[in-house]
């Protein structure tokens, strides 16, 4: 069964590669001989770990991009591309969440839920996805959520994008599992991160586990072509109690327990 050694001397691009679970991809891709592209907004940070990484000896390119724009996905290809960069490893990492009241909330503000952790994770797999086909090789991680199991009231759309990640992820790697290409949901659970407080979800952040716990699981299920990775005991458990419990019950209870004071 294959391991993480896979990856030496691929390139990977690692989107929402400036904090979180994204920049300890990135790193533990390092770690395993990757070359990196990092994108995310944040260019100052962006900076910064490719600095860390090149003082670690590895070979990386940065690329700021928002992918609230819906050309930034096609601007990073076309930047791959001119570079003579064959991206062999793609990490759909970048995403955001936002607690609240769905009827009260800004609607710019739930659509760029969608436009982030749903077009943008379509149209980014889809340019790079056909050269990996071509190539007979190449990986794919999609970070979904463990949200994506039941519906999350004060988290909606948050929980709603997240169940067509899965889906799309699951989906995806059968059809092209016979090309030689592997994909993978990483359905992280509670982590440390910034998306609580980003998010304003702080009353979800319990029992959150490192990341670089989380990176380690996912890379490791991602090189093996595992298509579902749940590192968190509490989210193993809530995918497999959602079988059996109504899922009507579990909305119940989580309106309550996350009901804005």
């Amino acid at each position: 069964m294959a391991g993480t050694e896979v990856f030496r001397g691929k390139w990977a691009l690692v989107t929402g590669a400036s904090a979180g679970i994204g920049a300890e991809l990135a790193r533990q891709l390092a770690g395993h001989g990757a070359k990196l592209i990092l994108t995310a907004r944040r260019r100052d940070r962006l900076d910064a770990l490719a600095a860390e990484l090149a003082a670690r000896g590895t070979e990386t390119r940065i690329f700021a991009a928002d992918l609230n724009n819906p050309q930034a996905p096609q601007q990073i290809y076309d930047a791959t591309e001119a570079a003579g960069i064959p991206v062999d490893i793609l990490i759909n990492n970048a995403g955001l969440g936002q607690y609240g009241v769905f009827h009260a909330s800004p609607i710019e503000q739930e659509m760029s839920q969608v436009q982030v952790n749903c077009e943008a994770v379509v149209r980014i797999s889809r340019l790079f996805v056909p050269r990996m086909v071509e190539r007979r090789r190449g990986w794919v991680l999609i970070v979904a959520s463990t949200a994506s199991f039941q519906p999350i009231p004060y988290l909606t759309t948050y929980a709603a994008t997240k169940v067509f990640d899965r889906f799309f992820a699951l989906g995806l790697a059968e059809e092209v599992a016979r090309f030689g290409v592997k994909v993978t949901a990483l359905c992280p659970g509670a982590t440390e991160s910034e998306f609580f407080d980003v998010a304003g979800a702080r009353a979800f952040k319990r029992r959150v586990q490192p990341t670089s716990k989380v990176a380690a699981t996912a890379l490791a299920a991602l090189a093996r072509g595992k298509r579902l990775v749940i590192p968190h005991p509490t989210g193993r458990f809530t995918a497999l109690m959602v079988r059996f419990v109504p899922v009507k019950m579990i909305t119940r209870v989580i309106e309550k327990a996350a009901r804005p004071k």
